[in-house]
C-alpha cells in the first residue's frame, strides 16, 4: 500500500490532522515541539460517493472503500539536514513515503507556540523545502561519486545518470525542488531511482481556524499563489482541530455540523481524495450481491495487472475483462439493462483500466 507522509514545522497541526484522517486518537498532539518522535501510521479510507450509488444496483449491503496509508512524521526545523531537532531521523522517515502532505499553519492563536515566533506560511514552506533540498544535495554528491567512476568505463547508463545528477545539482543549488526540473520520460524514471526527498509529489494543507474553512484567509491565498507558481503544486483548506473534534460524530451529524460553517464536505475528505490522485492512484469496482468493492490501482495499469490486485491467479490466468463504465451503469440502472444497451464490452490484455470501470474478470483457474 502506498504511503503519504504528513510533514511540517512543529505545532502546525500535523498530529491533530493525522487523528482526523485516521479517525483515531493515536497521535499525541501537544503544545510543544517534537511531541511526536516515532512516526504514527494509519490506514485511511478514501471517500467515494460512487460506492453508495452502486449499492442498490448491486443489491448488497456491504461497501469496501479504497484505502491508503498515512504517516505522521515529527516536525522538521531549520538545520534538520545537519541533525538539528533529530532531523536525520525525521528526514529518513520522509524518504520512506511516496508522497508528502505538507501542513502549513494559516491561523492565528497566541496560545499555540510557533517555532519561528510568528505566522508566515511562505517562510515556513521555504524552511521545510530548504531542508529537503540540502539533504538531496548531500545524496546527489554521494551518488555522483559512485556514478562518475562507472562512467569512466564507458558505461552508457552511468553516463546518463551522471548527466542528470549534475543537472539536478545545479537546479537544487538555485533553490528549486527536484520535482520542478523539466525532464523527459526516461529521465523521470531515473529520477525515481535516486529517491530524492524533493522529488516526491506534494500537496499543501492550509490549516485554518474554524470560521475560515469555507473561504480561507489571506494566509491561504499567499500559499496558493506561492505553491502554484514555484512548485506547480496544489493546496487545500482544512481545519485540523475541527476535523479531529468530529471523530466521534456520525457521518450525518458531521455533515450537519460542517454545514454550520458554510461547507458541504469535510476538508479532510477533500485532502484524502487529492492525496489519492497525487499518488497516481485510481479506483475500479467489482459489484455483486456479496459487496461493492473499490480496488486501488496505479493509473496506466493494464487489465491483467488490475486483476492481480484481487488475486494473483486472476492475473496469471487472465482471459478477458467484462467492463462497463460507472456512468453508463448508473444511467442504465441495472446490469441487465446496461448489457441490453450494449454498454458492456470485452477487453483484453492490453486494455488500460480507467477510473470508475466496473469489471468482471474472466480467467482460467
Amino acid at each position: 500500500m502506498l504511503q503519504a507522509g504528513i510533514v511540517g514545522l512543529p505545532n502546525v497541526g500535523k498530529s491533530t490532522l493525522f487523528n482526523a484522517l485516521t479517525h483515531t486518537r493515536k497521535a499525541q498532539a501537544e503544545n510543544y515541539p517534537f511531541c511526536t518522535i516515532d512516526p504514527n501510521v494509519g490506514v485511511v479510507e478514501v471517500p467515494d460517493e460512487r460506492l453508495a450509488v452502486l449499492k442498490p444496483i448491486a443489491k448488497t449491503e456491504k461497501l469496501v472503500p479504497a484505502a491508503i496509508e498515512i504517516v505522521d512524521i515529527a516536525g522538521l526545523v531549520a538545520g534538520a539536514n545537519r541533525g538539528e531537532g533529530l532531523g536525520n531521523k525525521f528526514l529518513a522517515n520522509i524518504r520512506e513515503v511516496d508522497a508528502i502532505i505538507h501542513v502549513v499553519r494559516c491561523f492565528e492563536n497566541g496560545d499555540i507556540i510557533h517555532s519561528s515566533g510568528s505566522i508566515d506560511p511562505v517562510r515556513d514552506i521555504e524552511i521545510i523545502n530548504t531542508e529537503l533540498i540540502l539533504a538531496d544535495l548531500q545524496s546527489i554528491e554521494n551518488q555522483l561519486n559512485k556514478s562518475i567512476k562507472k562512467s569512466r568505463a564507458n558505461d552508457g547508463e552511468a553516463i546518463k545518470i551522471v548527466e542528470l545528477l549534475r543537472r539536478l545539482q545545479e537546479h537544487l543549488n538555485r533553490g528549486n525542488s527536484a520535482n520542478t526540473l523539466a525532464m523527459d520520460g526516461e529521465e523521470k524514471i531515473l529520477l525515481k531511482s535516486f529517491n530524492l526527498l524533493s522529488s516526491k509529489p506534494v500537496i499543501y494543507a492550509c490549516n485554518v481556524a474554524e470560521h475560515e474553512i469555507a473561504a480561507g484567509n489571506p494566509f491561504v491565498e499567499r500559499v496558493r499563489t506561492y505553491v502554484q507558481s514555484t512548485h506547480h503544486a496544489d493546496h487545500c483548506i482544512i481545519c485540523a482541530q475541527l476535523e479531529s473534534d468530529l471523530i466521534d460524530f456520525s457521518p450525518e451529524e458531521a455533515k450537519a455540523y460542517l454545514s454550520e460553517f458554510g461547507v458541504r464536505d469535510s476538508g479532510v475528505s477533500n485532502l484524502i481524495r487529492a492525496t489519492y490522485h497525487l499518488l497516481g492512484l485510481a479506483s475500479y469496482f467489482t459489484a455483486g450481491e456479496m459487496e461493492v468493492h473499490a480496488w486501488t490501482f496505479k493509473v496506466g495499469m493494464k487489465a491483467p495487472q488490475c486483476a492481480g490486485i484481487i488475486h494473483g491467479d486472476f492475473e496469471h490466468g487472465f482471459i478477458k475483462a467484462e467492463v462497463v463504465s460507472y456512468e453508463d451503469l448508473v444511467t442504465a440502472g441495472s446490469f441487465v439493462v446496461a448489457k441490453e444497451m450494449g454498454k458492456y464490452r470485452l477487453e483484453g490484455k492490453e486494455y488500460e483500466v480507467k477510473d470508475g470501470d466496473v469489471i468482471i474478470f474472466r480467467f482460467n483457474a
